[in-house]
């Protein structure tokens, strides 16, 4: 398990220079135009349910990666505590951002455990790389890391063929996905595909207050609380 969690720490590292690609439908992720506008709908859906509430004083993300949620949420919060395990993510957010509203932490996040507690806990396409033997300590140290009735808030993948590159499918082998990088380097990586009512029965089974719900195609996403 520890081989393949660096392993997955090291693709993410060598892909930084490249992840933007694949949320804004570009390179080898364009698939026309009618694709992207339903995707870029499917994601304001998303933008727009973070937006619903603003005004806090301290978000906790994880899994920051380049900073495309991290600027929703200094629309919506005062700070941000970003904690990602890839240098080159953090640079590459540091970069766009240039905000000193948010605080960056080199993390393993497997290894991580809250020191104080947070208004909001975000993270985007991440749950989904969380093994199953790991989900529970995980999901136990985000309950911790919030306020009593603090919010939580996420974003992921459903599982659509078309969410990858046209050059690679989104097979699985129980927990685990290839992926391949543009110069043909390949990795395996935990990718679990939720549906969103098993989900949200294991998210109340761990303190808290939450419905997951999905976009027609490609997102899966859920607001909520920490259970009073």
């Amino acid at each position: 398990m520890s081989d393949l969690l660096q392993q997955q720490i090291d693709y993410y590292r060598a892909r930084a220079p490249e992840y933007d690609e694949w949320f804004y439908r570009l390179g080898r992720y364009d698939r026309g135009q009618a694709h992207t506008r339903q995707w870029e709908g499917e994601a304001q859906q998303v933008r727009d349910q973070l937006r619903s509430q603003s005004g806090f004083a301290n978000i906790l993300e994880l899994a920051p990666g380049t900073g495309i949620w991290t600027s929703e949420l200094l629309s919506i919060g005062a700070r941000v505590a970003a904690l990602d395990a890839s240098p080159e993510m953090i640079a590459i957010n540091r970069a766009k951002l240039a905000s000193d509203r948010v605080e960056y932490h080199l993390t393993d996040l497997f290894a991580w455990q809250p020191q104080r507690q947070f208004d909001m806990v975000f993270f985007g396409f991440w749950l989904s790389h969380v093994p199953d033997a790991k989900l529970s300590a995980f999901l136990d140290a985000v309950n911790a890391a919030l306020t009593p009735s603090g919010r939580l808030f996420f974003v992921d993948s459903r599982r659509a063929e078309q969410s990858t590159s046209a050059d690679q499918s989104i097979n699985t082998d129980g927990e685990l996905q290839r992926r391949v990088l543009k110069d043909g380097s390949p990795y395996q990586i935990v990718k679990i595909y939720y549906e969103p009512a098993s989900l949200t029965k294991i998210l109340c089974a761990h303190g808290f207050d939450i419905d997951v719900k999905a976009t027609e195609n490609f997102f899966l996403y859920a607001d909520g609380r920490k259970s009073g």
